[in-house]
């Protein structure tokens, strides 16, 4: 082979290599930092960008999208001189890539370095009650000092989350306890709170039974007084629509005496002066007809008793 065709072969090669050098592309939301014999010369935005081949260099491509990363735990002592273990995660974002890259040499270990000595700063005034209830308070202290600290190095902390506060092992047992125990008791007040609802439940219903077992009682009384009342009123209508003499009515009245009679409180009679009448006349008329036909004198000695409408006749108590 020719040396001039080497020599061609050799300058296609370097222009190839040189096009290459001299046309960049950079992606979306990412940034380039271009130094020129060493010495920053601009920053490539997204999309197409032209640098001088052999002379210009990419030093640092840098994604500008926000970032997650989790630190691991730390062991952070409190106020009450507990160690307890916290996991952290920052979520930051580069919002000027030539800080980024020459304020500081890392800054991920620079954030986390940054963010163990504030940790240990804001926990260290707390004690652990408030360590394991305070996490907002915790987070929004952590984010203000760093957000302040990596504003220099072109870095804004969007947010800081504890993922984890581990308190020593015995503090864990006696938390667990305590938690059994106010389970415990709060089963127990519940199961009491059921058993006191229960009952006022059931008190109630049986009032409620009562109340309605007394007035169906009353109604039945008062439906079973109505009725015989009926009765009374009807024999009476019928009794005097057939004009019955005073033998008729003796006669019924002695069939009352008995029903009259019953319970222990009818212990005053109201006799009207008809019946008693005749009373007097069906004597009379029974002693005339039996025997001992001079036996009406004693009806006589009754009619000293009957000057009025009516008689009041005792009932003899019985013990």
């Amino acid at each position: 082979m020719e040396p001039v065709i080497i020599v061609l072969i050799i300058l296609v090669v370097l222009v190839f290599i040189a096009l290459i050098k001299t046309i960049q592309v950079i992606p979306q939301a990412s940034a380039a930092i271009v130094e020129r014999f060493g010495r920053y010369t601009r920053t490539l935005n997204a999309g197409l960008n032209i640098v001088v081949p052999f002379i210009d260099t990419i030093r640092n491509r840098i994604d500008l999208r926000e970032q997650v990363v989790p630190f691991p735990p730390q062991p952070v002592i409190t106020q009450d001189n507990l160690v307890v273990n916290i996991d952290t995660v920052i979520y930051y974002q580069v919002t000027d890539a030539r800080a980024a890259t020459y304020e500081v040499a890392s800054y991920i270990q620079a954030i986390e370095q940054l963010t163990v000595t504030t940790l240990r700063n804001i926990i260290g005034g707390m004690d652990l009650e408030r360590t394991l209830t305070s996490r907002e308070e915790i987070n929004a202290a952590l984010r203000g000092v760093l957000d302040e600290a990596t504003g220099k190095w072109g870095i804004r902390v969007n947010r800081v989350e504890l993922k984890a506060i581990e308190p020593p092992t015995s503090i864990q047992d006696s938390m667990e306890k305590q938690m059994r125990a106010d389970r415990d008791k709060r089963a127990a007040i519940l199961t009491a709170e059921g058993t006191r609802q229960a009952a006022i439940l059931t008190a109630e219903g049986e009032k409620q039974s009562q109340i309605l077992r007394a007035e169906g009682e009353a109604k039945a009384a008062a439906l079973r007084a109505e009725g015989e009342a009926q009765a009374v009123r009807t024999v009476f209508e019928a009794i005097h629509a057939g004009d019955a003499d005073q033998k008729l009515l003796s006669y019924q009245y002695l069939q009352m005496l008995p029903k009259i009679a019953e319970g222990d409180a009818n212990k005053l009679w109201i006799v009207p002066s008809e019946i008693g009448d005749a009373l007097k006349g069906l004597s009379g008329a029974m002693g005339n007809m039996g025997p001992f036909g001079g036996g009406s004198g004693g009806g006589g000695g009754n009619s000293g008793n009957s000057d009025g409408n009516s008689e009041r006749r005792e009932k003899p108590s019985i013990d």
